[in-house]
């Protein structure tokens, strides 16, 4: 089963979230001290191995049902791949031409069908979207809208850490997805573990401040 606690003792471990020592400008445009990045996870087989064991203990525990793990390009694309790769393996009807092995292109292609637009293998059957971080779900949502453009159910979309903030627009990730539909889930929250890696009270005050402008909610500090 999924156990928070552990996933959470991951990230902090593995250095998926930290300060700054000086702010940069994110890609969302907004300016922080603090950064979420699952980009050392990617590029390591064990780690990207030990967090598609968390995420498939994560779906089983919603006791969802897909056919398709599908990663958002280009951050969630690995993640997708070896997520789809386990669940498909260990399904009890596993055989030729039963599961896909969907990828996303970085780049569309400017010709061609949508599926062949978009994917290098088009995602089917009830896929659920993963991705790394969410801000303001500017990809995500993309990626929906391009997944559904080709006739595809999306049953969820994960995230592996929602940074709680709101969009420009007023609305969370949360909502905006759920106006298209989908239904979304954060394996963790950056409410959460900031409390854990930031003790310095020079730095609480800026991320408060920061919260307070962009927050969904506000960080309690132990």
């Amino acid at each position: 089963m999924f156990n928070q606690k552990d996933f959470n003792n991951f990230i902090v471990e593995n250095k998926i979230i930290g300060l700054f020592e000086k702010p940069i400008t994110l890609k969302s445009g907004r300016i922080s001290n603090w950064y979420v990045n699952w980009r050392n996870i990617s590029e390591d087989v064990f780690l990207l191995d030990k967090l598609s064991d968390f995420v498939l203990s994560f779906v089983e525990g919603l006791n969802l049902k897909p056919d398709c793990f599908y990663g958002v390009p280009e951050g969630a694309t690995k993640l997708g791949l070896f997520a789809q790769f386990k669940w498909a393996k260990n399904r009890d009807d596993y055989e030729k031409c039963k599961y896909v092995l969907a990828m996303g292109r970085g780049k569309p292609k400017e010709h061609g069908d949508v599926k062949d637009k978009f994917f290098v293998g088009a995602p089917k059957g009830n896929v659920i979207i993963l991705e790394d971080v969410t801000t303001t779900g500017m990809s995500l949502l993309e990626t929906v809208d391009n997944l559904k453009e080709l006739g595809v159910n999306i049953i969820a979309a994960i995230g592996m850490t929602n940074r709680n903030e709101v969009r420009d627009d007023g609305k969370t990730v949360e909502q905006a997805l759920a106006e298209k539909g989908v239904k979304y889930y954060g394996l963790s929250n950056a409410t959460e573990l900031l409390p854990i890696v930031c003790k310095d009270e020079k730095n609480k005050k800026i991320i408060d401040e920061y919260f307070e402008q962009y927050g969904n909610e506000k960080i309690k500090w132990n």
